[in-house]
Parts: structure tokens; sequence; C-alpha cells
């Protein structure tokens, strides 16, 4: 979990310590210096690359999670999966109490109201 969060970050100060290095050896646009890219364009390119990386391990997590889960619900019902057996889990229904301390008076019959005698 750190190492994602750390990912991005890590590449920016990679780029900042071997910034001479890309210039000269990694730039795309190293033999056109009049556009002053002093290898943003390698930063830019792994920083994709990083990004995508990232698109796929989330894609591939969840699609383990999803397989998973649904042998987790064959495990349930049986190892024999052409038989009509069911599986229902009954949850017991919820009771919301809806008293509350803020609940609203009428105040203006405490204060509107014939005089005593």
């Amino acid at each position: 979990m750190l190492v994602k969060v750390w990912v991005i970050p890590l590449l920016y100060l990679d780029f900042e310590i071997r910034r001479d290095y890309i210039v000269a050896n990694l730039c795309v646009n190293r033999n056109r210096p009049m556009m002053n890219c002093n290898g943003k364009c390698y930063l830019a390119k792994r920083l994709a690359e990083a990004k995508k990386q990232e698109e796929k391990q989330a894609e591939s997590d969840y699609l383990t999670k999803l397989f998973s889960s649904a042998t987790d619900l064959s495990a349930l019902v049986g190892s024999d999966l052409n038989k009509s057996e069911y599986v229902f889990i009954t949850l017991e229904p919820v009771k919301f109490n809806f008293n509350t301390a803020f609940r609203s008076f009428n105040h203006i019959q405490d204060i509107f109201h014939p005089p005593l005698v």
C-alpha cells in the first residue's frame, strides 16, 4: 500500500536527481534544444507508464476479488452445481426507532392561551 502512494513522488525524485543524465541521454527531444524540454517528455512518459501499470493492477485486483467471491459461493452451494439446490441467506429485519430528542414542539400554544383567572 505504501509503495502505491510513493510511486509518483519517487519518479519525480528520480527525475530531479538524474536530470542531467536524462537530458543528455534519454530525452526524446535532446536533438532539439530550442524546445526547452529538459527531460520533461521522459518524465511524462514514465508517469503515464506508472498510471497504466496502476490501472492494470487495480483491474487485476478487482477481477481476483470477483472470482474469489464466485468460488466462495460455489463452495457454499457444493461441488455439484447442476443440482437445483440454492442457498438462501435470510436477514432479520432492521427496526428503526424514530424517537429523537430533537422533536419539534408547538411553542405557539405555550405562549398564546386564554388568561387564567
